[in-house]
């Protein structure tokens, strides 16, 4: 006896919707739970529809991180850099994603724009790639970071228990006087602000 069929869809796929589809399951289910087969099922279409516009849960993953960079908005490094901050805050994944492989098409993609916000600055030339890739490293590094803590600590509450947790610990573990002044710290920090602080000395080095 078999299980019940999802209805199969009588409308051509596009590549689009089949990214929509793979961002739903990670944002609700992360990375354990893309498989083509859920694409497939949440879609309710054929193996073969899938395989037309994509060849592999890799080549699908680094797709639907393409997608959610290229929608972030902004066209100065300030911008751009808090608009992939906010980005991966909402699609945790994607920070994973992104950071795993520096030769995917999101990574170029960045890269590619914040060189055109670096140009309009008048940085040319190596001083473009050197600050490009520091400042593209800088924001995936940090913007991925930020989504692995909110992964452990959804909301408020949790978070500050979270962070005071770890504070206690850093404090514990070492005391020396730079870790008790940033486990001190700690808890009341704002990420998202401490981030464009970092953003903002980057800049500051730059535009010298």
């Amino acid at each position: 006896m078999t299980g019940p069929r999802h209805p199969r869809r009588s409308d051509a796929l596009s590549r689009a919707r089949i990214l929509e589809a793979a961002i739903e399951i990670l944002d609700t289910e992360g990375e354990g739970g893309l498989t083509l087969r859920a694409v497939t099922a949440h879609l309710s279409t054929g193996r073969g529809a899938i395989y037309h516009h994509v060849t592999s849960k890799d080549d699908l993953l680094a797709a639907a991180a393409d997608s959610i960079v290229a929608a972030v908005p902004g066209e100065t490094v300030r911008e751009l850099a808090l608009g992939v901050f906010e980005a991966i805050d909402a699609h945790p994944w994607a920070g994973a994603q992104l950071a795993r492989d520096p030769s995917q098409p999101a990574v170029l993609r960045l890269w590619k724009r914040v060189g055109a916000a670096l140009t309009g600055l008048g940085v040319t030339g190596p001083a473009r790639s050197d600050a490009g890739a520091a400042l593209v490293n800088y924001v995936l590094g940090a913007a991925a970071q930020h989504a692995a803590g909110a992964r452990r600590a959804a909301d408020g509450v949790s978070r500050r228990d979270y962070l005071e947790k770890l504070a206690a610990e850093w404090a514990a573990s070492d005391d020396d006087e730079l870790v008790r002044e940033s486990a001190a710290l700690l808890a009341g920090h704002d990420d998202r602000r401490q981030f464009l602080a970092g953003v903002d000395i980057f800049l500051a080095g730059i535009t010298r």
